[in-house]
């Protein structure tokens, strides 16, 4: 399966349904399944975020969803466009997340990779 590697706390609202789009600096031809990995990176976190979601995951699959469109930010519907999460410059949308029951431990990659889940 395809599976994308995205930092917390942004992994977690993927996987909780509150973030429906990815930004990304390049586009994808892909539409499908798409496991999202949390990455090991505590990078973009504040304590705030820390206290907002005490029970993160780093380094597993957390969840997987439906990448079902890849476009420029001007170009996503308006319903998209204006969503906080909406930054574009590649925005990929993302349909019917499911959250795993139990995160699945796995080493991460950048760009789509595959994971054997």
């Amino acid at each position: 399966m395809k599976a994308l590697t995205v930092c917390q706390p942004y992994a977690e609202l993927i996987a909780r349904g509150l973030k429906p789009i990815e930004n990304r600096t390049w586009p994808t031809a892909y539409r499908g399944p798409l496991a999202i990995h949390a990455g090991k990176s505590r990078e973009w976190m504040d304590e705030s975020d820390r206290e907002a979601y005490p029970l993160m995951v780093f380094g597993a699959v957390v969840a997987i969803a439906d990448l079902v469109d890849c476009r420029r930010l001007e170009d996503l519907p308006v319903s998209l466009r204006h969503h906080q999460h909406a930054n574009g410059p590649w925005c990929w949308v993302l349909e019917d997340v499911r959250r795993l029951p139990q995160p699945v431990p796995m080493r991460g990659a950048q760009g789509l990779w595959e994971a054997v889940l």
